[in-house]
């Protein structure tokens, strides 16, 4: 059996974040995938601003401009009705998984990380024991489970991945590139599902277009492709793709024992932005630090206590974005939500400097709790009119 100090399972932006950072700490670290790199993912790929400062802090160095497009124009739209285009918008950048996630998983094996892609897990004893298919065992002082909204480490710690009543679930394709790929707007569409959103972003070498939102809110997804799909003048034929998207479905306590749940399996995903692969990156390296410093104090326990600790803020911007998400999903506030947002260039900006990574949702509450008395005004408007 070889023994590791730290089994990363999940070798995505956060498991290579995590096997990265913890192998620069001088841990013995096993990176561990189903997998093996590059591989196809089902996402966006959306790399906002935050997404460019972390992996900067954490691998020490710009991100490549070969793994990136970057667009300046966005436009927006809600429940069917547009809501204006903005040019001169802080960078929003652009990237494929396939591309993105060998270049991180790559980062992670030359820091010291031991390759163990292409491997599937069959046991897992949370207690400190990892059996690869095909018999051979790693031990573990700790784990961090970084394998997906379906994670597998989730399952043999709760007994389900995620709670079908609050899991989102989006289709996407990769469409054939536009001729405008390098100049047109990155396109947001809230409410192409049932409280989620479409998204069409424009690469030169496809355009990728999805819908997401919450799973038990659209029991008909593959509809709401469809007509996005048309509504955007592409083939509704085409064979979209499937994936579990928890939209802010936060782990409170992310893991149990010597086990740590990071990106994905942890429910870390913005409900409003939809951004994962910043808030990926982020807790990956916090459950690394915080495994590095467990084991340095040689109390692997505390691992998960200090782990929670660090992702505090995290978690109280996602609580705040659910809150900020009825304003704009929930169907008395859809109108006022449309109204407001297409008549205040501050929303739309403080919107995009979100995305950017510019300010945090501490800055946008503080924002619309001083507007909350107008916009309750016009919700009351909208109900009158529909009355």
């Amino acid at each position: 059996m070889a023994r590791f100090d730290l089994v990363v399972i999940g070798a995505g932006p956060a498991g290579a974040a995590a096997a990265f950072t913890a192998a620069r700490a001088g841990l013995r670290v096993a990176l561990v995938d189903r997998r093996r790199f590059p591989r196809d993912k089902l996402c966006g790929g959306g790399f906002t601003g935050r997404s460019h400062r972390l992996f900067r802090e954490i691998f020490g160095e710009d991100i490549p401009e070969t793994l990136i497009e970057t667009h300046r124009t966005a436009s927006f739209h809600a429940h069917g009705e547009d809501l204006g285009t903005i040019e001169g918008i802080p960078p929003l950048h652009m990237t494929m998984r396939r591309q993105l996630d060998a270049e991180l998983c790559r980062r992670a094996l030359d820091a010291g990380a031991v390759d163990f892609t292409g491997r599937d897990v069959a046991t897992l004893d949370p207690a400190g024991l990892v059996t690869l298919a095909g018999g051979e065992s790693l031990g573990f002082d700790l784990l961090i489970g970084a394998d997906g909204a379906n994670s597998m480490v989730a399952r043999r710690l709760y007994g389900a991945a995620f709670d079908r009543e609050t899991i989102g679930f989006g289709l996407e394709v990769e469409a054939p590139a536009r001729p405008d790929a390098l100049t047109a707007p990155v396109r947001i569409d809230f409410g192409a599902a049932e409280w989620g959103y479409g998204w069409h972003f424009p690469k030169t070498c496809s355009s990728t277009i999805g819908v997401g939102g919450v799973l038990s809110r659209n029991p008909d997804m593959k509809a709401a492709m469809r007509a996005y799909l048309d509504r955007l003048g592409e083939d509704p034929d085409q064979p979209p793709k499937g994936q579990f998207l928890p939209f802010g479905d936060v782990r409170r306590v992310p893991g149990r024992g010597r086990v740590l749940l990071a990106g994905d399996a942890a429910g870390l995903v913005d409900p409003i932005t939809g951004e994962g692969i910043a808030l990926a990156m982020q807790s990956g390296t916090l459950a690394a630090r915080a495994c590095a410093a467990a084991l340095t104090d040689r109390a692997p326990l505390t691992a998960l206590p200090r782990y929670r600790r660090a992702l505090r803020p995290m978690h109280r911007g996602l609580a705040q974005a659910r809150a900020i998400r009825l304003m704009i999903f929930a169907k008395p506030l859809r109108g006022a939500f449309v109204r407001a947002f297409r008549g205040s260039g501050t929303l739309r900006h403080m919107y995009l400097r979100l995305l950017a990574g510019e300010i945090e949702y501490d800055d946008l509450t503080r924002t619309l709790v001083t507007r909350l008395p107008s916009f309750a005004v016009r919700a009351l408007r909208g109900r009158r009119a529909d009355a």
